[in-house]
């Protein structure tokens, strides 16, 4: 059959606004749920064009996550609202062993610059790297699992287990560090280990396409979410590894510089306040009302032994206190008066109503296509002074694109598109 090799390259972009640095390139996504995704999503806010592949009648898991946002009878999940705009929506029943789905499929990989995916299971699919590399050899591939890829190092066995965020958090020794050391470990929640992961695979690919710029030759990625993690964990593994210390849950409190807490105020409200070095130590013990020299930095503040002192466990006590006395706000225009970094801790609400965020406008609105009206999601981020990202549409209904790409990307016609929803290969 091969319809594949007879099928034009369209460059990108086909179906969207031509918009950001990445305007030119085109992303294939075979993901759900978080990392996969959000990896497309950061590209298709800079410009690039993004199809994913969802199953037919089913799509994403991420569709019916809650909460969502119900208009009448329509009704949307707020993360697919937030993370799947930018993003055509093609159904495909993705068995290769069916041949006109491997037809569809390789001929979209043929028209791709990227392929992302987090199948893991891609042998069962009767897919294969050196197959798609012949198909398009200036192809980058980026596969995203929990313990990585088997070719790439690694037990078999243990690459072959699935992964989602808290399992990463937990196989990473990322978990045991959270929380206080007298309770039990707390995961980060808001799927930490999704979104670094889907960063680290933007990064990939934006190094991988360096590479194809100046080679032609397309390559794969291997992006491990323990990994991932792991990477993000500062000195704990060189730590164990060159000296044998193990970190270990803390709190709110750092226990190797000070001041550098969660200070609980008058009225109830919490305050972050960090300071490190010994600049900022004096301004911040001024700003407490405190002597440097009656608590010198190196003795109460620049270590661990030193938080730990007599003298420090006297400062921590002290600089409590103060803030006790303090509202928040108080607190918080004291220590920026003294130029020392000092956060209160906000609500959401609190944050979406904030001043310097709504100038900033760092959300936006955006009409959705489910509920067919404007709703106000997260802007994109970070901000290009020359070529800025945009957000072209809103989340997409299910299969919305897909007669779109078969017609004007990959060729079929009217009757050929309606055999394959026939067959239940496409919505």
């Amino acid at each position: 059959m091969e319809r594949w090799r007879n099928v034009e390259k369209k460059p990108a972009p086909v179906f969207i606004p031509a918009y950001g640095p990445l305007s030119g390139l085109r992303v294939l996504l075979n993901g759900s749920v978080a990392a996969a995704p959000f990896a497309a999503t950061m590209l298709s806010d800079f410009g690039a064009e993004v199809i994913q592949i969802e199953l037919p009648r089913l799509g994403d898991a991420l569709r019916t996550q809650r909460p969502g946002i119900t208009d009448g009878d329509k009704d949307v999940s707020c993360t697919w609202a937030q993370n799947a705009r930018n993003r055509l929506s093609f159904t495909l029943n993705t068995n290769m062993k069916i041949p006109e789905s491997k037809e569809i499929f390789l001929s979209l990989i043929k028209n791709s610059d990227v392929w992302i995916e987090n199948l893991v299971w891609l042998d069962k699919l009767g897919i294969s790297d050196e197959m798609l590399m012949e198909v398009n050899p200036k192809l980058i591939i980026a596969h995203i699992s929990g313990y990585g890829r088997p070719q790439f190092g690694g037990l078999p066995e243990v690459c072959n287990q699935g992964g989602y965020d808290p399992v990463a958090q937990a196989e990473s020794g990322y978990l045991l560090l959270n929380g206080y050391p007298d309770r039990p470990p707390v995961w980060a929640t808001q799927f930490m280990t999704d979104y670094t992961t889907g960063l680290y695979t933007a990064l990939g690919i934006m190094m991988a396409l360096h590479h194809v710029g100046r080679t032609g030759k397309g390559q794969s990625i291997d992006i491990s979410m323990v990994e991932a993690i792991m990477r993000q964990m500062d000195d704990c593994f060189s730590a164990w590894l060159n000296s044998g210390q193990l970190k270990n849950r803390f709190g709110c409190k750092l226990p190797v510089f000070q001041p550098a807490e969660l200070f609980t105020c008058k009225d109830r409200r919490w305050i972050n306040i960090g300071a490190f070095g010994p600049i900022v130590y004096d301004r911040a013990l001024r700003a407490f009302g405190l002597d440097p020299e009656e608590f010198p930095y190196l003795e109460c503040g620049a270590s661990p032994q030193a938080v730990a002192s007599p003298k420090g466990v006297e400062l921590s006590r002290r600089t409590a206190a103060f803030a006790a006395q303090h509202t928040a706000d108080e607190l918080k225009q004291i220590m920026v008066k003294a130029k020392v970094p000092a956060g209160i801790v906000k609500s959401v609400d609190e944050v979406c109503n904030d001043p310097h965020w709504i100038q900033r406008n760092t959300f936006i609105q955006v009409k959705d296509e489910t509920l067919a009206r404007d709703i106000k999601i997260m802007g994109v981020k970070p901000i290009l002074s020359e070529t800025p990202g945009a957000v072209w549409r809103g989340a997409p209904r299910l299969g919305q694109d897909t007669e779109m790409i078969l017609r004007d990307l990959l060729g079929y016609s009217a009757g050929e598109i309606e055999q394959l929803k026939g067959r239940n290969l496409i919505d």
